[in-house]
């Protein structure tokens, strides 16, 4: 099992021990993940006996961070090899200062993702979200979100990689001459991470939110500033937090270590039950003044 695979597993069952999928949802979409019922039940009862309660969700009136979202547009792109064609949203700036690329979490493509493609076009920046299971027909086509995941844990890191490196290539040529940054959330900030370690030097910023590090992490190649967002109370990816500044300084990358207080996993999703506006709305804030810093 990948560090990637075994982040999916965890984050299920996570879930289930703070009381948003009940037991047979997380025995599901364990199974999904390729789990046997003897590992799927060791894994919930390492991670908390759970609640039997169905998901909670946020407030219908919680409030977005950053400004109203510019529309996307639903793109195709050339893929890293010859038939390959990826997906995406774009949502592009009037005037832009820069260009970034957005990473969606473990449900795929969904219309959160796309929102805060759009914020950040309405904050200056074209933005690209590129979708992960392009090859699978796409999120959209899996139906399921947990079937997504499922599918993203599937996945080859190295396919990841040059279906990133792709999304850089194509925001090269929709947003000529900016420099390039990356965003990421959960799973997407893992795949931050992924990129930095794979030597690319195009990136001017990177922001990945509450990401796993990939095992034995090497920035060496890569010349972004990095902006690393933690949440308190997020111990699982927490854990890998002193290592992810080490790595970043030994490889002499200017960088800075966030982690806001009372928060858990996902507090910027406000689709989610997680979601902090306060927080959410000062990391949105934080994030412009990076890319400002080192993207303009």
């Amino acid at each position: 099992m990948t560090s990637f695979h075994r982040y999916l597993a965890e984050e299920v069952a996570v879930d289930h021990a703070d009381g948003l999928i009940p037991r047979r949802e997380a025995l599901h979409r364990l199974s999904l993940l390729g789990l046997a019922l003897p590992a799927a039940s060791a894994l919930l009862a390492a991670c908390g006996a759970g609640r039997e309660t169905a998901a909670a969700v946020p407030s219908a009136s919680a409030s977005p961070a950053g400004p109203s979202p510019l529309p996307t547009e639903a793109i195709t792109f050339p893929g890293p090899e010859s038939g390959v064609t990826l997906q995406g949203a774009w949502s592009a700036a009037a005037n832009p200062r820069g260009a970034v690329l957005v990473i969606h979490e473990n449900r795929g493509l969904n219309d959160h993702i796309r929102s805060v493609a759009g914020r950040l076009a309405a904050s200056g920046y074209s933005a690209l979200a590129p979708d992960l299971l392009s090859r699978e027909g796409g999120t959209a086509s899996l139906g399921d979100p947990a079937r997504a995941t499922a599918a993203l844990g599937r996945v080859p890191q190295g396919r990841f990689v040059a279906d990133m490196k792709a999304g850089l290539d194509e925001l090269e040529r929709r947003a000529p001459g900016k420099k390039l940054g990356i965003v990421g959330f959960c799973f997407g900030g893992g795949m931050v991470w992924l990129l930095l370690s794979s030597h690319e030097p195009r990136l001017a910023a990177a922001v990945p939110f509450y990401g796993p590090l990939p095992d034995a992490a090497d920035f060496s190649g890569s010349r972004a500033a990095v902006l690393a967002i933690y949440a308190e109370q997020d111990d699982r990816v927490n854990a890998t937090r002193d290592q992810a500044e080490a790595a970043l300084r030994k490889a002499g990358l200017k960088h800075e270590i966030v982690t806001f207080p009372g928060v858990n996993h996902a507090f910027f999703n406000d689709t989610g039950p997680r979601y902090d506006a306060n927080a959410a709305n000062q990391a949105f804030h934080r994030v412009l003044d990076w890319y400002a810093r080192f993207m303009i």
